[in-house]
């Protein structure tokens, strides 16, 4: 039987109580031993819902505890940075949600950090949307199915946000999300694993309804994030990058990428749904090669990362500041106008 694992749960909201805590509670030998929500009643309702036996209103007592080998953090961004560090300088490993950080200066000290407790393991819940395609995507990329690609366009448009004075999300508050805006970061994160790194953007973006509703408190809140924002990119291996992204685009398509190659295209359209198009043949429906198509695997990988000492894969710290620093360039970038460097990140 494997040995105890003891887990602690900051910020236990709809990810955790829908992934990880069922995720990590169907493992073997491990234990949830402690959540910390933003309210001790909401807490305590996590803790009767999957038999947590503590709740704490104070994040220090899990970091300080020696009864607790492992943290996951499931609060918005802005308490990321913070609690990633305390917690690895307490001696736990760290299971920090998506984004990483409210900007890059953040996600740089929590990469020091884990650096410096390089016994520890410190996991970034990654972007989900390719789980089942990307290891197929990056062979055939690998292979030159499409030859030399020269274009990818990234299209993410949606209308959950197109009604003025809507529900207030954390997304729409910089307090909360620092530099995030919208899905941008989950889908640069996506690009960076199929295509590789950026070096350079432009943006732009506009917030078209700055009036929502904060049902916490009854009031309405004017935001500034964006709800329409395009970015510009170039890779590091010469290839240009558009994306588009919106929630006020109603009636939209799913989220898509395409890619163009000096040989063919390559277009996902969520899921597992693949096409190839060699240059002047028919479309041809990909299967995700024998054995990749894996899903949801963030909990196991994280266990088996702790017990086996498996290098993190998805998502380490590394790539984390990565898309952190794109993130951040695109801030600056829309902020002043200009295109920006990811060297200046």
């Amino acid at each position: 039987m494997a040995d105890p694992l003891r887990v602690a749960f900051i910020g236990a909201g709809a990810n955790t109580t829908l992934r990880h805590l069922p995720g990590l509670l169907g493992i073997e030998g491990v234990e949830a031993v402690a959540v910390c929500n933003r309210t001790a009643e909401s807490g305590q309702r996590v803790a009767d819902q999957f038999g947590i036996p503590r709740v704490e209103t104070d994040p220090t007592a899990i970091f300080e505890a020696g009864d607790i080998d492992a943290v996951s953090i499931g609060t918005w961004p802005y308490k990321h940075a913070e609690y990633t560090v305390r917690a690895l300088e307490g001696g736990k490993h760290v299971l920090c949600e998506a984004r990483m950080a409210m900007n890059a200066t953040e996600a740089r000290a929590m990469l020091a950090a884990s650096r410096l407790r390089d016994d520890l393991v410190a996991q970034l819940v990654p972007a989900p949307m390719d789980l089942l395609v990307w290891r197929t995507v990056r062979r055939l990329l690998r292979d030159n199915a499409v030859g030399t690609v020269r274009e990818a366009h990234v299209d993410v448009l949606n209308g959950s946000g197109v009604a003025e004075g809507g529900p207030l999300h954390w997304r729409h508050q910089t307090e909360f999300s620092g530099m995030n805006v919208m899905m941008f970061g989950i889908f640069s994160e996506m690009v960076s694993r199929w295509l590789g790194a950026t070096e350079r953007v432009v943006a732009d973006g506009v917030t078209f309804v700055r009036r929502r509703h904060n049902e916490a408190t009854g009031e309405d809140v004017w935001v500034d994030v964006p709800d329409s924002l395009g970015v510009f990119a170039e890779l590091r291996g010469g290839a240009r990058v558009t994306y588009r992204i919106s929630t006020v685009a109603a009636a939209a398509p799913p989220p898509s990428i395409s890619i163009y190659g000096s040989e063919g295209s390559l277009f996902w359209r969520g899921a597992d749904d693949l096409t190839l198009v060699p240059l002047g043949g028919e479309p041809q429906k990909i299967t995700p090669d024998e054995g990749t198509a894996i899903g949801w695997n963030v909990e196991q990988d994280f266990v088996d990362s702790i017990r086996e000492n498996k290098p993190v894969e998805l998502t380490s710290f590394e790539d984390g500041l990565h898309y952190m620093r794109i993130t951040e360039a695109v801030h600056r970038s829309r902020e002043e106008g200009r295109s920006v460097d990811l060297e200046e990140v």
